[in-house]
C-alpha cells in the first residue's frame, strides 16, 4: 500500500474505537493509575487490534518525526544480517539519517514489541526483514503514515515496498544444478524454526523442481537454533550414518554446509565425486575452506543499499513507496558439485 493512502491513526481513532474518551484513552497510554482494569483493558485491545502506537515525541518537535531509520531483523548471530545492516548504513552516510536496530530472534511477538518501541519515537522509515508479520504489527507499519520496506523476500504480498529474491525461485534454481549434474539420491539438511520463512520458501521451491524431474527428498536433517559450523558437522554425521547412499546433501545455509563440508573431507570422502554439496547465502567464510561450497549469493549489501535509498527518497524512480525490486542471486557450483571437467 502506498504510503500516500495511509492515515497516521489518533488518539480519537483509539477513543471511537473502545467508546471512552480521548482523555481516558490519554490516560491509559501514559501508564496513569486513576483508570479501571477493565477500562484499561478495553483501551489496550483497540489500540493494539487498530494498530496504534503513541507518539513519544508529540509537543517536542513541530516536524513529529525524527532523523532515525527503524531496522528490524531477526537476528545478529547469523552472518547474513551484519552484510545487510552494511549497506543499510552506507547508503545513509551523508543522508543526515541514522539506522537503529531492533532483533526479533525469530519471534512474531518480539517483533511487536520491537516495532511498537521504535514507531512511538515516530522514525522516517522503517526496514524490516521478511513479509510475514504478526496482525499487531502488520497494524502498526499499515498505520505508521511512513515509508515501509520489506526486506530480503518477496514471495508475497508487501504493505508497502520491498527488495529482496524469490527464495522459491532460488530452491529451484539450486535443484536444476544438482539435478543436472547427475546426483539422484538427495539429503536436505537445516533449521526447524517455523518462523523462518526464507529457507521455508527455498526447501518448497527446491522439493517442486526435484517432483517434476520425479525426484523426491531422500532424507531429512534438521535442528533449532543457530547457524554454526558444528551442527553443520553433527548434522552431517547422523544423516549419513542412517543414510549413507546419499549422493548429495543440500544445507539450507552455508554454516552448516561449511560444517559439513569438513566433516567429509576429515573422513575421507570423496566431494563432489561420491558426495556433492551445496549451501546457501554466499558467505566470505567459504573463501578460507580447502575447497569451495557451492552456494548461492542473496545479494544482501545490494538488498540493504536499495531499501536505505526508498527510505531516504533516493530510489531509481524517484518514488518513496510502492516500489518492488526483486534482485536475481548468482549461482557458484564452487568444488562441491561435479561438472564435466571433474
Amino acid at each position: 500500500m502506498p504510503p500516500s493512502t495511509r492515515r497516521t491513526l489518533t488518539l480519537r481513532d483509539v477513543s471511537e474505537a473502545c467508546g471512552v474518551s480521548e482523555m481516558t484513552v490519554s490516560r491509559v497510554l501514559r501508564n496513569r493509575t486513576d483508570v479501571s482494569p477493565a477500562t484499561r483493558e478495553k483501551v489496550l485491545a483497540a489500540a493494539k487490534a487498530l494498530g496504534y502506537v503513541p507518539n513519544k515525541i508529540a509537543g517536542a518537535l513541530a516536524s513529529q518525526r525524527v532523523n532515525l531509520v527503524t531496522v528490524v531483523v531477526p537476528s545478529l548471530s547469523n552472518m547474513v544480517f551484519p552484510e545487510v545492516l552494511g549497506g543499510i548504513s552506507d547508503a545513509l552516510d551523508g543522508t543526515g539519517l541514522q539506522p537503529v536496530f531492533g532483533v526479533t530472534n525469530y519471534r512474531p511477538e518480539r517483533e511487536e514489541n520491537v516495532l511498537y518501541e521504535m514507531l512511538s519515537w515516530r522514525p522516517t522509515g522503517v526496514i524490516l526483514a521478511g513479509l510475514e508479520h504478526s496482525d499487531p504489527s502488520r497494524a502498526m507499519l499499515e498505520s505508521a503514515g511512513i515509508p515501509i520496506v520489506e526486506i530480503m523476500d518477496v514471495d508475497g504480498e508487501a504493505i508497502d515496498s520491498v527488495v529482496g529474491i524469490s527464495h522459491r525461485r532460488a530452491g529451484r534454481a539450486m535443484a536444476a544444478a544438482i539435478i543436472a549434474a547427475g546426483y539422484r539420491r538427495i539429503g536436505f539438511l537445516g533449521t526447524k524454526m517455523p518462523d523462518d520463512h526464507r529457507a521455508r520458501k527455498r526447501l518448497e521451491g527446491f522439493t517442486e523442481a526435484l517432483h517434476e524431474a520425479g525426484l523426491e527428498l531422500a532424507d531429512t536433517e534438521y535442528y533449532a537454533g543457530g547457524s554454526a559450523l558444528l551442527k553443520g558437522r553433527q548434522m552431517t554425521e547422523a544423516i549419513l550414518k542412517r543414510t549413507p547412499e546419499l549422493d548429495f546433501l543440500y544445507y539450507s545455509n552455508d554454516m552448516i554446509g561449511a560444517g559439513g563440508l569438513l566433516w567429509c573431507l576429515e573422513n575421507g570422502i570423496d566431494v563432489p565425486g561420491t558426495l556433492g554439496l551445496a549451501g546457501f547465502n554466499g558467505l566470505e567464510i567459504l573463501d578460507g575452506m580447502p575447497i569451495r561450497l557451492a552456494t548461492m549469493d542473496a545479494c544482501r549489501r545490494d538488498i540493504g543499499e536499495r531499501a536505505a535509498r526508498i527510505v531516504a527518497g533516493m530510489g531509481d524512480d524517484g518514488v518513496i513507496g510502492g516500489a518492488r525490486i526483486e534482485l536475481t542471486p548468482r549461482l557458484d557450483l564452487g568444488d562441491t558439485i561435479r561438472t564435466p571437467d571433474r
